[in-house]
């Protein structure tokens, strides 16, 4: 078993760290000692963000967004077309194509992905608001913006036979997304692309 080469509280720290996803134990390590060396300018002023974002961090009731408003900034942007709702997977999704500009709607987060391998099923997703959400008589365009991904796939048709029966216009995402690539991971240009060239599902 390794020794602890500092304070419990230093050692907390780099355990923390670790758990971000891609940070490793030495990337974490790495990661505390700079934040340590830079206490006053990094460490500090990060803590006090932090301490702020758990006071005042929330999650809109209407679309799954974070925010510090519920509803979020973007349910309360009027300039937002109300027809059209673009479904994503999870926030990082949401961000990433709000980076790309590309669109101009209402959004809403599923909060994952099918997947019988991890037991996520469909009454662990934001799926009965979603039909709730799409059954309001201004809404014409669902835009299935879902990682090419097998499970993302799989809760793409789950998501368009648990629409059928409204008549809506589903579409997903056309080229320049990659099968087995995430949004998040996508430039801007690549999203864009794949907004305007969307396909009928």
């Amino acid at each position: 078993m390794p020794q602890a080469v500092a304070g419990p509280e230093i050692e907390r720290l780099i355990q923390l760290l670790a758990r971000m996803p891609g940070l490793g134990p030495r990337s974490a390590r790495r990661a505390a000692l700079q934040l340590i060396k830079k206490r006053d300018t990094l460490l500090g002023p990060l803590a006090e963000a932090m301490r702020v974002a758990v006071e005042r961090i929330v999650v809109c009731q209407d679309c799954g967004n974070v925010d510090t408003s519920d509803p979020c900034t973007i349910c309360r942007d009027a300039a937002r077309d109300p027809s059209t709702l673009v479904v994503v997977e999870d926030v990082s999704d949401l961000w990433a194509l709000e980076r790309s500009g590309a669109v101009q709607a209402r959004y809403h987060v599923l909060g994952g992905v099918l997947s019988p391998l991890d037991g996520v099923r469909p009454e662990h997703l934001n799926l009965a608001s979603l039909v709730e959400r799409a059954s309001d008589p201004a809404m014409k365009e669902i835009i299935l913006a879902l990682n090419a991904t097998v499970d993302g796939q799989t809760t793409a048709h789950y998501v368009t036979e648990s629409l059928g029966h409204l008549g809506l216009k589903v579409t997903k995402l056309a080229h320049g997304v990659p099968v087995g690539g995430e949004l998040d991971y996508l430039d801007e240009g690549t999203l864009s692309a794949a907004i305007r060239s969307r396909t009928a599902f």
